[in-house]
């Protein structure tokens, strides 16, 4: 077996993401160690952004 396309073939084998301890979501990579959803194994707060959810305007003009 060659360092070529038929070695590549075997990469899809493992796999990358995991289920998270902390958010339950199948997004904690095994080779980082860290959960791309809620940032378990990276930081201790829940990893959160301003541009996640899109903004409700509450005010309704009639």
């Amino acid at each position: 077996m060659g360092k070529g396309t038929a070695s590549f073939g075997k990469h899809g084998r493992s796999k990358t993401h995991i289920v998270c301890r902390r958010c339950g979501r199948r997004s904690f990579n095994v080779a980082k160690g860290y959960c791309a959803h809620c940032g378990f194994g990276k930081s201790r707060r829940i990893r959160r952004y301003s541009w996640q959810t899109k903004k409700v305007n509450r005010v309704r003009v009639v």
